[in-house]
């Protein structure tokens, strides 16, 4: 439980400081506030008296963050300056998007990344050779150039998948989004598989299951119970890290199929310099990061209790 307990307060101080650099960002550009947030665009006194009123302007700098810290954590994330609505309203109609591109593209790296490397460590020959080319050319082709061979092969070629869009209702949008969750997916499952192959093999070459072969241990029994589990504490750290990149790499992906998901919006926010969602995006961002990793500590601890005892996590 103390474990548990401290990774929380981790967390929390990392919200908490990543909060105020977010916040404090605005304030870091030279001039007035209000003339950063306006961008040069022609405004009437009434709206920059609501861009002054909105952000709290005259008010000591620590106030203005508390009341939009406050805010944020009730759901307000201020008003666009660019279509003015409600950020909280823009993000709860792409969030879904990318949330669902995410945990597909996660589900893709787990199973296919940790299921092919552990095929490569157990079975040598030519699916271990194949695996290891794959993951060399997966690690090498970067995610918008993935997105566009997958794109004309499937898509355009073969017609197995819809070119562009986000797709309505569930199973459309699901349909719609098996591409884009594989260009994203690809880099990071290459190497996870990598990392799950190398794990294994050092597993199967170590001294205890060495002694459990002397012993007469079934294969089956060897293979389940001292060379995956044993795999795994490396894998997790790695699958961890990359699925909470995956967050801030769907950008490039919503960009290339046009999904309708946060990372196109934030890419429109920022060329059109509208900081109130940018703010909110990057502090979504930070806290999506901090929960995965969480999970990932938690998982670290669960394979390997020594790491409650310790404090030593991924």
């Amino acid at each position: 439980m103390m474990f548990i307990i401290r990774r929380l307060l981790a967390l929390l101080g990392v919200l908490v400081a990543s909060s105020f650099v977010v916040f404090a960002a605005m304030y870091a550009a030279p001039g007035k506030p209000e003339s950063f947030l306006v961008q040069g665009r022609t405004v009437t006194p009434e709206v920059l008296a609501e861009i002054r009123r909105q952000y709290s302007l005259d008010d000591p700098f620590l106030l203005r963050y508390w009341n939009w810290l406050s805010g944020v954590l009730s759901g307000d994330f201020g008003r666009s300056l660019v279509n003015r609505q409600p950020v909280g309203d823009l993000l709860a109609e792409k969030l879904p998007t990318t949330l669902l591109l995410v945990v597909l593209a996660a589900l893709i790296i787990v199973v296919a990344g940790i299921g092919l490397g552990t095929i490569a460590g157990i079975r040598r020959g030519p699916l271990d050779s194949a695996v290891v080319i794959f993951s060399n050319l997966g690690f090498a082709v970067p995610t918008f150039f993935a997105a566009l061979i997958l794109m004309s092969i499937f898509s355009v070629g073969l017609g197995w998948f819809p070119v562009f869009g986000s797709g309505e209702g569930f199973l459309d949008q699901l349909w719609h989004l098996v591409l884009p969750a594989f260009a994203l997916a690809l880099p990071s499952m290459a190497v996870v598989a990598r990392i799950t192959r190398t794990a294994i093999r050092e597993e199967s070459e170590s001294e205890h299951v060495e002694s459990a072969r002397i012993r007469g241990v079934p294969r089956g029994i060897i293979i389940k119970r001292h060379i995956v589990r044993n795999s795994m504490l490396p894998v997790t750290t790695i699958v961890g890290v990359h699925i909470a990149g995956l967050i801030a790499g769907a950008f490039v992906v919503e960009y290339a199929f046009t999904l309708d998901g946060i990372g196109s919006m934030l890419v429109d926010a920022v060329q059109k310099k509208d900081f109130a969602i940018v703010q909110a995006v990057a502090i979504i961002l930070v806290a999506a990061f901090g929960v995965i990793n969480l999970i990932v500590d938690l998982l670290y601890a669960l394979i390997d209790p020594r790491v409650r005892l310790t404090g030593v996590a991924a």
